[in-house]
């Protein structure tokens, strides 16, 4: 008997441990409902047919304007990154009729390397419609987007500068599942 209850006891524990780490889930980022506000990045790849050059400093979120768009703020440009651009790109091409905009911000310490990583990246995964760009802030994003520094993917979906659906991704949790509900939450903003 006492090894029952000792074994019971023991379970319970370890499924409130579990229960524990499964909830403590990153928020990052404006949440739904929020607007969003401006912020100054630099066109580093991607986007060949949107009338910015490489190069060139600007607000995208300003230049999107209330279009339905796709927002990523990205500290690794991977493979796994790479799976949701190629499909964010394929999404936008399709509905260049609801002129969809989206766009990847990539985040770190340097910027000369985080614009040379987009270079690279938009190069080797063959982006067409989705700008990389690197913010004027590139350590964190803007301030006021509290992007927090546990997110390694932060993904906010928009329309008319309203957030639709807000998508934080700790380490290792951008995966083919992930990236399928968030391919699914941009018919939030396509209706």
């Amino acid at each position: 008997m006492r090894f029952v209850l000792s074994a019971s006891i023991g379970l319970t524990m370890l499924l409130g441990c579990f229960s524990l780490a499964r909830g403590a889930q990153v928020k990052s980022g404006p949440q739904i409902g929020d607007e969003l506000g401006a912020f100054q990045v630099v066109k580093a790849a991607g986007a060949t047919d949107d009338g910015v050059k490489e190069g060139d400093q600007l607000c995208y979120r300003c230049k999107l304007g209330n279009r339905p768009v796709v927002m990523v703020f990205a500290r690794k440009a991977d493979s796994h990154l790479g799976a949701l651009v190629k499909q964010l790109d394929e999404i936008v091409a399709k509905n260049q009729d609801k002129k969809m905009g989206s766009f990847v911000n990539l985040l770190g310490d340097k910027p000369d390397d985080l614009r040379a990583d987009a270079k690279k990246f938009a190069a080797d995964n063959k982006v067409e419609h989705v700008a990389l760009v690197v913010p004027e802030d590139s350590k964190n994003g803007p301030g006021e987007y509290n992007i927090d520094p546990k997110a390694e993917f932060t993904v906010l979906i928009y329309r008319q500068g309203k957030i639709a659906a807000n998508h934080a991704l700790a380490a290792g949790e951008l995966t083919s599942g992930e990236i399928e509900k968030i391919v699914a939450d941009t018919s939030k903003i396509l209706e």
